[in-house]
């Protein structure tokens, strides 16, 4: 019980005084950019998947 006690300690003096927490704009700008990022990522995807989506129907609509 001891070793997870002092587990707990440490993490939060490590937390505290060793991490290096980015600041209010730093993190507004790394959200922003994720949000761009994925939000193209998705758009990218969309467009595969209308892509193959079209391409496998007229594949299919050629055999009948």
């Amino acid at each position: 019980m001891s070793k997870l006690t002092n587990y707990f300690r440490e993490t939060s003096e490590e937390m505290r005084y060793k991490v290096t927490w980015p600041s209010l704009e730093e993190l507004q700008k790394s959200a922003g950019l994720v949000l761009i990022g994925s939000l193209l990522f998705a758009g990218v995807v969309g467009l595969m998947d209308v892509a193959f989506s079209k391409s496998l129907e007229a594949f299919y609509q050629s055999f009948r």
